[in-house]
């Protein structure tokens, strides 16, 4: 590949966006150079789908090179950069299909809050990002489009439900993207694609359309390969909306400024296993030899874990019940095309009553007060992302880890759904490989709100570890 669009492809997406307004490349340069990627690798990884042709990408870049030329001020601070939104994403002027051929021919009629602030920021959409069959699972293949493959091994997942979009980014055939995250759908494919994402606090980013505003940890969040950038796509995701009542009012440029701090005395709940959940022996041994790192960044490293309870109650019945009331209704019609694990995670929430959820709602308070009182504590928790390194493209989840019988498609995600039932912000950040070359991320937790907090020691930790730097095989 010619270097200097290899340079492109992998160039900090801030430098990149600054370099386009300086007119130092234009955006049709930075468009041909993605595209060429994309041409060459999205065949073998399927990351990218439903994407516009070539021309009509050229011709979108050759427009945002004239509104530069003519009305720079118009201009957003992501302008010229290509981006796919993920397919559980309406936008207009493509598919939305949510991974399922029961909605493979729905053309959005209007943009999701996310795509109308990226496309607003400047980016410049040619297509969507593949996902699993309604984004349930952590592995992103669906009968739509098939299965994403992770570009560090192509024999393994990528993933999900944000599987496409990490595996695009790792590829370099996408700068960022947008993602979202119920049980670790941000988390769990950045830890697998060796970049990074952060799962923020729920309501941070806004949310609509959404069948259950007010019910549920679902999330939307940035995906880039460096924090600095993934802070920098917040930066125009972030901020209160009046179609998302659970929206709260913010600064979204502080997550533009830079992330430097001193972390001397800053406080670490280490808790690799969360208490005891299973852990891959591979990743274990990844994360132990980062409690020197946080030492090494002047903090206080202590042994420590929440009290985490009924969490698995918790989750299960909130996902389940959400799951009936979005997709209850398809499945008389539509059974025979649903794979088997949405039709359980379906099934199940029609079973239970307002006291169930009420149950859970209660629970789900007891366990945010508990986990406030443990971070008057410690300043951040640290802990695995994945359980299991990434697994084999052809399974559909791991079914038992370190001889330990998964009960269900997503009791292997504990690591990253248990977090998610706190609302707390939480980021996957590169931190080793396998002896097999396979990536292994760490997660790290902040308090209530403190999103820039964990981006700070996120970038802290990146800067001295730099693994996020080694290039997948699949190049």
């Amino acid at each position: 590949m010619d270097v200097s669009a290899d340079a492109i492809c992998f160039a900090s997406a801030r430098e990149l966006a600054a370099q386009i307004r300086a007119r130092q490349v234009s955006a049709r340069e930075v468009m041909t150079a993605f595209l060429s990627r994309i041409d060459r690798l999205n065949p073998i990884l399927n990351a990218i789908v439903a994407r516009l042709d070539d021309r009509s990408c050229l011709a979108l870049a050759d427009a945002a090179d004239r509104q530069l030329q003519r009305q720079p001020a118009s201009c957003g601070p992501l302008h010229g950069l290509p981006i796919a939104f993920k397919d559980l994403e309406p936008a207009i002027g493509f598919p939305c299909t949510k991974g399922s051929p029961i909605f493979k021919d729905v053309m959005p009629s209007e943009d999701s809050v996310i795509v109308e602030r990226l496309r607003r920021a400047g980016t410049i959409p040619i297509g969507k990002t593949n996902v699993p069959e309604f984004g349930m699972g952590s592995h992103t293949y669906n009968k739509v489009y098939g299965t994403t493959f992770n570009p560090y091994d192509t024999t393994k997942s990528a993933g999900g439900s944000s599987g496409g979009a990490a595996a695009a980014i790792a590829s370099g055939m996408l700068p960022l993207a947008d993602g979202g995250d119920l049980g670790g759908s941000l988390r769990n494919p950045a830890n697998f694609n060796n970049i990074v994402a952060l799962r923020p606090t729920v309501g941070l980013v806004p949310i609509a359309p959404s069948p259950l505003p007010l019910v549920g940890v679902t999330v939307k969040g940035p995906m880039a390969r460096s924090v600095a950038d993934v802070a920098f796509l917040l930066s125009v995701m972030a901020g209160a909306d009046a179609r998302d009542p659970v929206s709260y009012p913010s600064d979204p440029g502080r997550f533009a400024k830079p992330l430097d701090r001193d972390h001397a005395g800053v406080r670490i709940a280490w808790c690799p296993d969360l208490g005891g959940l299973p852990l891959d022996r591979r990743v274990r041994a990844v994360l132990e030899t980062h409690r020197q790192t946080f030492l090494g960044l002047g903090c206080s490293v202590e042994d420590a874990s929440p009290d985490f309870g009924d969490v698995d109650e918790i989750f299960l019945t909130l996902r389940a019940w959400a799951s009936w009331n979005t997709y209850g209704a398809l499945l008389a019609e539509h059974r025979a095309v649903m794979k088997p694990e949405a039709i359980w995670d379906i099934e199940s929430g029609a079973k239970f009553t307002g006291a169930d959820i009420a149950r859970a709602l209660v629970g789900q308070g007891a366990l945010l007060e508990r986990m406030r009182k443990f971070q008057e504590t410690y300043d951040f928790l640290v802990c695995a992302v994945n359980q299991v390194p990434p697994f084999d493209a052809s399974l559909t989840w791991p079914k038992a880890i370190e001889g330990v019988a998964m009960e269900n498609y997503v009791s292997w995600m504990k690591s990253t759904y248990w977090i998610s039932t706190t609302c707390r912000p939480a980021i996957s950040v590169p931190a080793g490989f396998t002896p097999e070359g396979l990536p292994v991320g760490i997660q790290i937790v902040g308090r209530h709100r403190d999103d820039f907090g964990v981006l700070q020691i996120a970038h802290a930790f990146e800067a001295a570890t730099g693994f996020g730097k080694r290039r997948p095989a699949a190049d």
